[in-house]
């Protein structure tokens, strides 16, 4: 399969292409999602011995969804982990200690080029408030859970359901 032609079908804030496919001599017309790319962190403060996550309402559930911090890939950040330091510091108010890479993955490779970075921080000192930034409509809850705590937890995001199997895989002992 080879993709022949590509177009912008729409342009907000988030994009949709229009794509064409060869499939042997077959034409296919597919669309694809475009948001960006992504980075997330499963955050842990190594003073409190909890995991920070936040709660937010999220348009594709319609509902409040506990999930580890996210957030876009800006064009003038140099990397992922400068976008994730960025995103850990407004959501949580940490500065970062430590980085991990978890997984690079896309979260729905049908239909979206959307790729998230997914890492394990260490946090140890708040000194911001967190909470979101207010331009651009967040608004976060912080919440604050033990290993077990946050094991028992009814997860319903990808990304944090997959750096928490990660955690539970790789680090559990670490931190007991």
């Amino acid at each position: 399969m080879k993709i022949t032609d590509r177009n912008i079908a729409y342009d907000g804030h988030y994009k949709l292409s229009k794509l064409t496919v060869q499939d042997g001599d077959k034409r296919l017309q597919r669309e694809r999602f475009e948001p960006g790319q992504a980075v997330a962190a499963l955050v842990f403060d190594t003073e409190k011995e909890k995991f920070l996550l936040v709660r937010q309402y999220r348009v594709g559930a319609e509902a409040d969804v506990l999930e580890i911090v996210a957030g876009m890939i800006d064009p003038d950040d140099k990397n992922p982990e400068e976008a994730l330091r960025r995103e850990i510091q407004e959501e949580l108010g940490y500065p970062t200690d430590a980085l991990t890479p978890i997984a690079e993955v896309y979260p729905s490779p049908g239909n979206s080029a959307e790729r998230h970075y997914i890492y394990y921080a260490e946090v140890s000192k708040q000194t911001e408030a967190g909470g979101g930034v207010a331009s651009e409509n967040e608004h976060l809850e912080l919440v604050e859970l033990t290993a077990e705590e946050l094991y028992k937890e009814k997860l319903l995001d990808a990304k944090t359901l997959l750096a928490t199997q990660w955690h539970q895989l790789f680090k559990q002992k670490d931190i007991h």
